[in-house]
C-alpha cells in the first residue's frame, strides 16, 4: 500500500488504543491492526447468546489509571464505571462473610469471625491505600534504571528515593515486607481468623502461577490495591456495557483524534529493512509501510513471532524464552435464566452486587495449587465471581442474569499436553459449575448456555502467549527495569524502531493502560515517532 504512517500499533487491545489516542493527539498518523472482528483483546464484550453480552474475559476494573481518563476525555466516549459496594465469601457451613465500602458494616461482619480483627481492619485499610497511593510513583512512570548514568535517570531515580524516604521508618520496613514476603505471611501480621485472611490472600494470586504462601505475592496484593475510582483508592467497579466498554471508550477517542482503526487486519510479521523496522506484512500478504512500529502484543509473541529467531540475536532469544507466561487461570461465564441465590444469604440482595469468593480456608487454596504444580486443573478451584447485570441490566434479556467466574488454578501445561486441553475444557467447566453449585441451589437448572475458556483457549482465542492475562507473570525479577528485559524495559525492543506497549512492559497487569500511555510519551519525548 503507498501511504506510510508514523507510526502502526499491531493489536487492538486497550493499551494499544490508548497508545494509538495519545499518538494521534499529538498529530502523529496512526494505524491500528486488529486481528479479530472486535476490540478490545482480553478487555472485550461480546454477545455469546442472544440477548446476552459477556466480559469474555477480564470482568472488573480498578487500576485504570485516572489521568488517562481526563487527558483522552474518556468519559465522552462512553467510559463508565459502576462501582462494587461488597466482596461476598460464602462458605460451606452456611455461614458468610461480606466486606462493605461502609467501614462500620465490614466491622460487625468481621467481629463474628473476630473482634481483634474486626479493630484492625480499618486501619490495614488505611495503611494499605497510603501505600497504593505512593506505588503511584512508581506505576505512573517508566521503570528507572538503577544502571544508567543519564542525567535524566539519575533524576527519576532521585524522585523516586524522596517518594521512598517520605515512607517514614514503619512505612519503610512494611514496604520491604511487601516485595518479599507471601501474600499469607504478610496478613498473618495483621489478622487472626482464617475466614476473612483466605479471601484477602487471592488477591495475592491473580493470574500468577504461585500460591497464598509463595514468597512475593504480597507485592500482588499490594498492586490489587493500587487502582482508584473517583479517587477512592481500593475500590472496583463494572465497566457499563461490559469491560469492552472501556477498549470502545478509548477506541473512540484514538478516532477523534484522527487515528485510523481496521479489524480483521492480522499481522503476520513486521518488516524489517537494514536492521530497523520499517512497517507490517498482513496476513493476506499485504505490507504497509511505517516509520515506527509498535507491538501491543506480549513478549513472547513480539519478539519469537513477529520478528523471529533467525532475526534475534541469541541472547535476546534466550533471555525471551526466559520470561516466564505460565498462563494459570481460566474462566466460565454463564447465561442464567434467573438470579443465582445462594443458599448461605438467600435472595437478590447487595451482598452479590460485588465480587464472590470460593476461598473457604487457606489450605482449600493451597491444596488447590498444588494440583496445579502436577499439571492438573484444581479439582476444588478458587473461583471470582460476579453477576454484572444486577448492576447493569443491559448486559442480559429482563429477568436473565450472568454468572462470570474467573477461576484458579488452571495451568497451560497440563501433564497431558497444552495441546489436549480441548478434551478437558468440559471437565473443567463442570468443576467450576459443580463448585458454584454447592453454594447456589439449582444452578445447574439455571443455566441456558455456557462458554468454558481453558488458558490455552485464551492463547489461540485472544493471542495471549500460555494463556497469561497480565502478558508475562508479575512476579518480582520480572518487574520494573526487568520488564520484559533487563536491556529494553522502557518499551524500546531490540530491534530499532520497534517497541511495545502492552501488559507485557512496566508496569504491566489489569485494565490499567499505563502501559500504553508510557510508550506514546515516552516515545514522544524521545522525538522517536
Amino acid at each position: 500500500m503507498s501511504k506510510k504512517y508514523d507510526a502502526i500499533i499491531i493489536g487492538g487491545g486497550h493499551n494499544g488504543l490508548i497508545c494509538a489516542a495519545y499518538l494521534a493527539k499529538a498529530g502523529r498518523d496512526v494505524l491500528v491492526l486488529e486481528k479479530r472482528h472486535v476490540l478490545g483483546g482480553a478487555a472485550v464484550s461480546e454477545e455469546m447468546h442472544p440477548g446476552f453480552t459477556f466480559s469474555v474475559a477480564s470482568y472488573v476494573v480498578s487500576l485504570f489509571r485516572p489521568h488517562i481518563i481526563r487527558e483522552l476525555e474518556l468519559a465522552k466516549h462512553g467510559y463508565e464505571v459502576i462501582p462494587m459496594d461488597c466482596s461476598f465469601l460464602p462458605l460451606p457451613n452456611g455461614d458468610s462473610l461480606a466486606r462493605w465500602a461502609d467501614s462500620n458494616r465490614s466491622r460487625r461482619e468481621i467481629s463474628r469471625f473476630s473482634k481483634k480483627d474486626a479493630e484492625v481492619y480499618p486501619e490495614f485499610g488505611r495503611v494499605m491505600s497510603h501505600m497504593g497511593k505512593l506505588a503511584k510513583a512508581v506505576i505512573d512512570h517508566p521503570a528507572p534504571d538503577i544502571t544508567s548514568i543519564n542525567p535524566k535517570e539519575l533524576a527519576n531515580l532521585l524522585r523516586l528515593g524522596r517518594t521512598f524516604k517520605g515512607l517514614g521508618p514503619d512505612l519503610l520496613h512494611l514496604n520491604t515486607k511487601l516485595v518479599t514476603m507471601s501474600a499469607l505471611d504478610f496478613l498473618d501480621q495483621w489478622f487472626e481468623s482464617e475466614t476473612l485472611k483466605a479471601p484477602m490472600s487471592v488477591s495475592g494470586i491473580i493470574g500468577t502461577f504461585q500460591g497464598v504462601r509463595s514468597p512475593g505475592t504480597a507485592y500482588v496484593l499490594l498492586h490489587h490495591y493500587m487502582g482508584q475510582l473517583d479517587g477512592q483508592f481500593r475500590s472496583w467497579g463494572f465497566s457499563k456495557g461490559g469491560t469492552g466498554g472501556i477498549s470502545m471508550a478509548c477506541a473512540r477517542s484514538a478516532m477523534r483524534f484522527g487515528a485510523e482503526i481496521r479489524t480483521e487486519a492480522g499481522v503476520k510479521e513486521v518488516l524489517i529493512k537494514n536492521g530497523k523496522a520499517t512497517g507490517v506484512v498482513l496476513d493476506n500478504g499485504d505490507e504497509i509501510l511505517s516509520k515506527t512500529v509498535i507491538s501491543n502484543l506480549d513478549p513472547n509473541r513480539t519478539y519469537l513471532r513477529l520478528v523471529g529467531e533467525d532475526r534475534l540475536d541469541a541472547e535476546v532469544v534466550k533471555e525471551i524464552k526466559r520470561f516466564k507466561m505460565r498462563g494459570s487461570s481460566g474462566k466460565v461465564n454463564l447465561a442464567l435464566d434467573s438470579v443465582p441465590e445462594f443458599s448461605c444469604r438467600p435472595g437478590d440482595g447487595d451482598h452479590i452486587r460485588g465480587d464472590i469468593a470460593i476461598a473457604p480456608s487457606i489450605d482449600y487454596l493451597e491444596k488447590a495449587f498444588d494440583q496445579a504444580k502436577y499439571g492438573e486443573f484444581s479439582t476444588r478451584p478458587y473461583i471470582n465471581a460476579v453477576i454484572p447485570t444486577l448492576t447493569d441490566p443491559s448486559l442480559a434479556p429482563p429477568g436473565k442474569h450472568i454468572l462470570s467466574c474467573f477461576v484458579q488454578y488452571a495451568p497451560y501445561h497440563i501433564k497431558e499436553g497444552a495441546e489436549n486441553w480441548p478434551k478437558y475444557r468440559d471437565a473443567f467447566g463442570d468443576t467450576v459449575i459443580d463448585t458454584m453449585a454447592e453454594y447456589i441451589p439449582g444452578l445447574r437448572e439455571k443455566i441456558l448456555y455456557k462458554q468454558v475458556l481453558t488458558p490455552w483457549d485464551l492463547e489461540q482465542k485472544m493471542g495471549l502467549t500460555e494463556g497469561n492475562i497480565f502478558h508475562g507473570e508479575l512476579s518480582l525479577e520480572q518487574l520494573l527495569f526487568q520488564r520484559p528485559l533487563a536491556d529494553f524495559s522502557k518499551y524500546k525492543t531490540s530491534v530499532p524502531k520497534l517497541w511495545m506497549c502492552g501488559s507485557g512492559t512496566h508496569p504491566g497487569g489489569g485494565i490499567m493502560g499505563a502501559s500504553g500511555e508510557l510508550c506514546a510519551k515516552t516515545m514522544l519525548n524521545a522525538r522517536a515517532v
